[in-house]
This record gives C-alpha cells, structure tokens and sequence, in this order.
C-alpha cells in the first residue's frame, strides 16, 4: 500500500515537469508568443495542477516552470543567465505568485474537502436521526442502533453498552476489539477515543451531562464531532422511546379504565334492570300467593321477554369480541341497496311500528357487495337508534346515493342531537350519552357493532348532527362492479 502510494505520487511529480515541458515546447516551435503569454499560461497550468494535486506538486511545477521560462524565453535564451536586470524581477515576481496562487488554490481546495466531508456526515446523521424516529419500542430500537450505524456511515461494525442493563448490543457478529471490557473502560474514563491506526473510534453516550454509556465503531474513523452527535442521537431517542413506551402504557390504562367503568355501568343499569323483574316475578310465582291465571301469564311473558333481553345484550358483546378478533368471516354477493333496507325494514316492522320511515333511494344505483345479513343489521342497529333518540310521531328517513365507488346509505333522525362532548365517544363499546344513559334502554353497544361490520366490508362509517334538530348517522359500502375491478 505504500509502495502504490509512493508511485502515485511519483506520477503526478512526473506529470507536472511534462505539462510544463509540453507548454515551453508549443510556445518554442508551433506558437511564437512574447515572455508575458507563456509566463501566463505557465501559472494558468500551475494553478489548475494545484487545485487537482496540491501544494507539494504545484510548488515542484513553479520552481520547474520557472526554470524553463529563464532558459527558453529570457535573454539570453539558452542560458540561466538573465541580461537585464529587470528580467530578475519578472522571474522572482513569476516564482512568488507562482507558489502564492498555488498555496491559494491548494487551501480552498482543502477547505472545499472538508465542507464536502462535512456536508456528507450532516447528510448521515440526518438519515441516521431518521431511522431512529422508526421505532418507538426501546428494546427494539436498541437492537437496531449498531445495524443502522453500519448501514448509514459505511462502517465495519458498532456495539453498544449500556451500563444500566450491563449489556452490549452489537450490529453482527461479536468483535474483540468491541468487547464489552473495552467498553467499559471507555465510559469509566469518560472521553472519546480514536485510534486512526487500528480503525477505532468511541464515544460517550450520555443524556444530558450524565454517561449512560458507549458506543465503539470499527472499520472506518469517524470525526469527534460526528462521533459526540452520534451519543447525543442516541440518547435521545432511547429517551424518546421511553417516554412513547410510557405514553402508550398510561392511554392502555387509561382505556382500560373508561371501558371498564363503561362496562360497570351497563351492568349495573341495564343488565340488572332485567334480572330484577326476571327475580320478581319468580319471587311472586313461587310465593304460593292466589294469583289467577291472567296474574300469572302476565308474569310469564314478563320473565320471557326480560330473558330475551338479557340473551340479546349477551349476544352482543360475544358478536362484538367476535368483530374485534376478526373471527367474523363475510360472505360477499352482489345485492341491491333496496334489499339491504327492505330487509332490516322487514325486521323493525313491529318496532317501528306507527312511526313514518321515509326511503329515498337515488335511481340506478349500482349493487354492493356485501354479507346481507350483516349488512342488515348495520341498518336495524341504526334504525333502532333513530327510533329510541327520536320523538314519538317523528318521521325517520333512510336514504342512499352513490358517491364514487361507494353507495353511501344514511339514517336520518328529528330527535335532540348529539353534545359535541358525546359526538366523538358515540362509537365507543359501552357508551352512551351523558342525558340519555339513565332514559334510554341498551347497552351502548349497537354503533360499535355496526361501525365494525362497515368496516368489515371495507367501507366506513360517520355522523353529523345538530343540536335540537336531529342526527344522521352515514355509512358507506363498496360497489360491486368497484369490487370485482380492484380485484
């Protein structure tokens, strides 16, 4: 290797006393020029040779081209010897800007160099910064730091040791001079450390101004201040992961919590509402108390339809637990939006009945596909909202109109609106308003079950209200022929 530096070098000394020898040659036999043209053409050739191969070559080129100006072109021409002694001071004067111009061009190229290099380390530690925010689990991010510093800094290999959990964490296979001994020496002294002849670089990982451990890289140096950028990167993001990995774990809680309330609530002010009547009229049947036979019926059909209540509020939370898994398998045909109303219509019939339902269907719609039985109990769970929210006497109103590649089909109600602190709870398990949750029956659970069959099908589901006029609760479904050509 310094054998091929050597003629490297010994090139470029070469190519510089030709370039000269080649100037003096053009302007002796094919171009005849006056002493001023060939002395500008020599510092031209010299400044652009010191610019490409710096100081060393260009000064041995001045000193060359000095002599051959003196010898070929001033009198007289053929010697070292200068006749007129202002010959002298053209010559020193060649010679002095001969080397300023070439230590010039020599130190903006270095410094040219050096912004370059130092542009490309910016550009790394950006797209290094980048592959940090990836990650917001910290055992994960730790694992990947090494493996991301080799693949961004070109590096051999990188290992990192942190003292809290007294483990190193290395981009491959493990590598002596990155063993965890090492490393910790390096934090115990608590300064970088760079060894060019070796390829060893390491640095302090700290937060703030407290160590928490170090960083070695192996293959290729690394300047000390991409090095200290390298250790304050680091740290930061662990900590930013953290404090992610705590955030999130303070929201589960958080959800928990509400859910778990919401749940209680149900239990208590609807799931018992039927065990109580289901228990009263038991208590009664068993008493031995004279009930006639109406007395008795009428307990019956009391304890059968509150059993059924409790069978369906069941039911739902086992078919929601189903929608969340996604246990739920949909068979998909092509069905009318018509069909998709009629049927939860046909369902509602004794619920509705003596209320107005208005549909208004925009003409040749195209079908959708969808599981019609799931896809009617989205409507029946809207419909059984409308009317429960809704006035007695006031109309309910079903419509639907094409939208793109959807069918948008929407559930108009006349009944108070929604409290913008509801509107975005509203599809919430468990939840239902602050003002109906004690008026109304249910177990908040039919708009979650509905909003998860939408989405089921691949579309989605909104609701835009206002205050004292009613709300209307939107869905969209895929249409078919959509369907069939994104497949």
């Amino acid at each position: 290797m310094v054998r091929d530096h050597f003629s490297t070098r010994l090139f470029k000394f070469v190519a510089a006393g030709l370039i000269v020898a080649a100037i003096t040659l053009f302007f002796r036999r094919v171009v005849h020029a006056n002493a001023t043209t060939v002395a500008l053409a020599l510092l031209l050739s010299i400044f652009i040779v010191s610019t490409v191969w710096g100081l060393a070559v260009s000064v041995f080129m001045s000193i060359v081209a000095m002599l051959a100006f003196n010898y070929f072109f001033l009198p007289p021409v053929g010697t070292f010897t200068i006749a007129d002694p202002q010959n002298w001071v053209a010559l020193f004067a060649f010679l002095v800007v001969a080397v300023v111009s070439s230590r010039f061009s020599s130190r903006v190229r270095e410094e040219a160099d050096v912004a370059a290099a130092r542009r490309h380390e910016i550009e790394r530690l950006y797209a290094f910064s980048q592959k940090l925010l990836e990650s917001g689990n910290v055992i994960r991010l730790l694992n990947r730091i090494p493996a991301d510093i080799v693949n961004v800094f070109g590096v051999g290999a990188a290992a990192l040791f942190l003292a809290e959990k007294e483990k190193v964490y290395h981009s491959g296979p493990a590598i002596p001079q990155l063993d965890v001994e090492r490393l910790k020496a390096v934090l115990a002294r608590d300064e970088p450390m760079i060894d060019p002849a070796a390829g060893l670089c390491f640095v302090i990982v700290r937060l703030g101004v407290r160590p928490i451990g170090s960083l070695g890289i192996s293959g290729a140096v690394l300047s000390r201040q991409t090095l200290e950028a390298l250790g304050t990167l680091i740290a930061i993001a662990m900590e930013r992961a953290r404090a992610v990995e705590q955030l999130g774990q303070t929201e589960a809680a958080r959800e928990g919590e509400r859910l778990r309330t919401a749940l209680l609530d149900s239990v208590t002010h609807n799931l018992r509402t039927p065990l109580t009547s289901i228990k009263a009229s038991v208590t009664s049947l068993l008493s031995g108390s004279a009930l006639n036979e109406s007395q008795r019926k009428e307990l019956l059909v009391i304890i059968n339809e509150e059993s059924d209540r409790l069978n369906r509020m069941v039911g739902e939370a086992s078919e929601m637990a189903q929608l969340d898994t996604g246990e739920v398998k949909l068979r998909l045909t092509a069905h009318p939006i018509q069909e998709v109303i009629a049927a939860a219509l046909d369902d509602c019939r004794a619920l509705l009945a003596g209320r107005d339902v208005q549909v208004l269907v925009a003409e040749n719609l195209p079908p959708v596909d969808v599981d019609l039985p799931r896809a009617k109990e989205v409507l029946v769970h809207l419909l059984e909202n409308a009317h429960q929210y809704s006035p007695a006497g006031q109309p309910i109103t079903i419509s639907a109109e094409a939208n793109q590649r959807n069918v948008v089909t929407s559930v108009a109600d006349r009944g108070n609106g929604i409290d913008d602190g509801d509107l975005g709870l509203i599809f919430d398990k468990f939840y239902r308003g602050q003002d109906q949750r004690y008026l109304v029956q249910g177990t908040g659970m039919g708009l979650p079950i509905a909003k998860a069959i939408v989405e089921a099908h691949g579309g989605s589901m909104s609701v835009t209200t206002q205050l004292g006029r009613g709300s209307v609760f939107s869905f969209t479904l895929p249409a078919a022929q959509a369907t069939r050509a994104s497949s």
